[in-house]
């Protein structure tokens, strides 16, 4: 994916801006977002996993947040820094035209990226969650392309109803969820590891920032699992052989 043989990488995913968001502890999600932009070295490599925003309804919205995001995006390009893309559970109808507009790549739903000793798999994170079956199957549901081509037909006001309607049903359904149903199935993670032969694991969605060190055929591997931007900047940054991740909190100044 890169002219250097060995890119610093930078992964990000559950950022979740939006027009409404809420400002807490003085931090602004937006702000944070962009001043994580300007820190990105030359000829380094971003990778979104999914829900950069809030929710998506179509690349026609057109909002000044939506415009301020590929601005920022866009500009990467002069510093010879490339943009890739995985859709999340949040924003996963964002395609090629808002895409284009931010000169970043669309990706696959899972990725494997060779680093100096190994390989990288690396997603959103929502398909490693299979003890959900109820949101599994609603995830089916929403991926069919015919239903994802109806509903960008719809007028935009009834777009913006029907994704307040899901988010409302998302959250009260999460709400009687346990914490165990909600987080990755360890053998759904280690079979997509044997899989992709890799020996370190890149996700979101889950929300519970961390560093899993485990066994899988008895050779050691990691799982490095991003937070989501609402606690404060989270990135994890690749380069070589090794994978950090780093964790900036409200209360940083």
């Amino acid at each position: 994916m890169s002219r250097l043989n060995n890119p610093v990488r930078y992964f990000i995913a559950d950022i979740h801006l939006s027009d409404s968001e809420p400002v807490a502890d003085s931090f602004n999600i937006s702000a944070g977002f962009f001043s994580f932009l300007d820190t990105l070295p030359e000829y380094s490599e971003l990778y979104i996993l999914g829900d950069l925003f809030d929710y998506w309804v179509g690349d026609d919205v057109n909002s000044k947040l939506q415009n301020q995001v590929a601005d920022a995006l866009k500009l990467l390009s002069q510093r010879h820094i490339k943009k890739y893309f995985v859709h999340g559970n949040r924003d996963f109808l964002l395609g090629k035209r808002f895409a284009d507009s931010c000169d970043m790549i669309l990706l696959p739903d899972i990725n494997c990226l060779a680093k100096q000793n190994g390989k990288i798999v690396f997603l959103h994170g929502d398909l490693l969650c299979t003890d959900d079956l109820q949101y599994q199957k609603f995830r089916k549901v929403m991926h069919n392309r015919w239903l994802q081509k109806l509903f960008l037909m719809m007028p935009l006001f009834i777009r913006l109803k029907i994704a307040a309607k899901l988010r409302q049903q998302s959250r009260e359904r999460n709400q009687v969820k346990s914490a165990y149903i909600m987080d990755v199935n360890q053998q759904t993670v280690d079979s997509m590891m044997k899989h992709y032969h890799a020996d370190i694991m890149v996700h979101g969605h889950t929300h519970k920032p961390a560093v899993h060190d485990f066994l899988v055929d008895n050779k050691p591997v990691k799982r490095l699992v991003l937070g989501a931007w609402h606690d404060g900047i989270s990135y994890i940054k690749q380069e070589k052989d090794s994978a950090q991740l780093t964790l900036y909190n409200h209360s940083c100044k």
